[in-house]
């Protein structure tokens, strides 16, 4: 049965509206050949998948991306994601790509309310480039009140359409005619609603789907580098299509100290670490984020963390460093900015920091959502030398290192 498109769109025009994202990767890819699915294939020294998953993490517009697979690929997934930060949970597919849909909509739909999204986006695992342009457009269709978008590219051949004995019967306008591509966006209960009244129909795309149950169906520009890896060649043809991001870097530093009071534990770089004394100040005082905090925003010429945090602020009191660092990203990403590296080194003759280092770089990337291999932890002593080589206390210096868009 249609539904009344009216009753069904929602948000229009409200532009912070969440936004969910949806990577369906759980086809065999068979035309693609190779002895992998073509999602999990390399492309350009990495996964497919991999490619398709980042492009909107880089984003940076939507409150979870997560990936459906196949039951089967779960060690090829985990492997092309584990250099990837704040990819969510993968969600197990079906047969066909209509049924992985929408157990991908059951499984968010099955999320509290707080994290139930008011858009999704859906996109094919095997569409490595999408921009941030692209995505830009289907986003801010939906936040303008479209019912469904679609990425669409002009048909430059002539078409016809053939008949018996393979006879042209017709040529077609081909001035209405738009190759569709992903993502495909949509107001969430709305597409979960078309799709368990289309279970079973085997359509072929989201915007089919969308139009059985009277959704229309907007067109915005798609991109030719958008490409879809189908078949062996579409390989080659990736690696010279992979956009080249133009991106100037911006350096940072960052410098912390605190002394050492009576107590039990320190914290550093996010990691309790048992010791004779604790490192006094109004929050945490953990040294290490402190210095990243303040590499970041020296990085973004955004002051530092005395002037986001003032000591003085009583709602600062104890709190969790870590906080301090998300809110330095969070800076960065509505500059467009990303973490390319951070590499801190603390100072200090006690607590001995080697047997912790791991944990640290994996706690930084954790609270950032990026790579441990984005993240440097050293740590030296001043030779019994100055306040920290008399055990007064611990110092910690940061470098960050941030990408900007040209």
């Amino acid at each position: 049965m249609k539904e009344d498109v009216a009753s069904r769109q929602g948000h229009a025009g409200d532009k912070s509206a969440s936004v969910a994202v949806l990577v369906v990767a759980a086809g065999k890819g068979l035309r693609a050949g190779g002895a992998l699915p073509k999602q999990y294939q390399r492309l350009n020294g990495r996964a497919v998948l991999s490619h398709a998953l980042d492009a909107f993490l880089r984003h940076g517009g939507a409150a979870s991306v997560q990936a459906v697979i196949s039951d089967g690929d779960t060690p090829l997934y985990e492997e092309a994601c584990a250099e990837l930060g704040g990819v969510g949970p993968a969600i197990h597919g079906g047969a066909e790509r209509q049924e992985s849909v929408l157990l991908g909509l059951e499984a968010l739909a099955a999320a509290s309310t707080a994290e139930r999204p008011d858009f999704v986006l859906i996109h094919d695992g095997a569409r490595p480039f999408v921009s941030t342009a692209l995505i830009d457009r289907v986003i801010d269709a939906l936040k303008s009140g479209a019912a469904g978008v679609v990425p669409g590219l002009a048909v430059t051949d002539t078409v016809k359409r053939l008949g018996l004995n393979g006879l042209v019967a017709e040529t077609l306008d081909r001035r209405a005619l738009r190759r569709v591509q992903t993502p495909q966006g949509f107001p969430f209960d709305a597409i979960l609603a078309a799709h368990r009244a289309c279970a079973g129909a085997a359509l072929t795309d989201d915007a089919a789907v969308a139009a059985e149950a009277g959704l229309a169906v907007q067109v915005v520009e798609g991109e030719e580098a958008n490409m879809k890896i189908t078949h062996p060649e579409d390989f080659l043809s990736g690696v010279a299509a992979e956009p080249r991001r133009l991106e100037t870097p911006r350096v940072g530093q960052g410098f912390d100290v605190h002394r050492f009071e009576p107590g039990d534990a320190v914290t550093l770089c996010g990691v309790h670490i048992p010791h004779p004394a604790r490192l006094k100040g109004h929050s945490d005082a953990d040294v290490g984020l402190h210095a990243l905090t303040d590499a970041i925003l020296g990085a973004l010429g955004a002051g530092d963390i005395g002037d986001h945090f003032p000591p003085s602020d009583p709602r600062w009191k104890g709190a969790d460093s870590a906080d301090f660092l998300r809110h330095a990203a969070s800076l960065a990403s509505d500059r467009g900015a990303r973490i390319a590296h951070l590499d801190v080194i603390l100072i200090c003759e006690q607590p001995k920091i080697g047997p912790h280092k791991a944990a640290m770089r994996a706690r930084i990337a954790e609270i950032l959502a990026i790579s441990p291999d984005a993240v440097s932890v050293k740590a030296t002593t001043t030779e019994k030398l100055g306040f920290t080589g008399r055990g007064e206390g611990v110092a910690a210096q940061a470098v960050a290192t941030l990408l900007f868009p040209v």
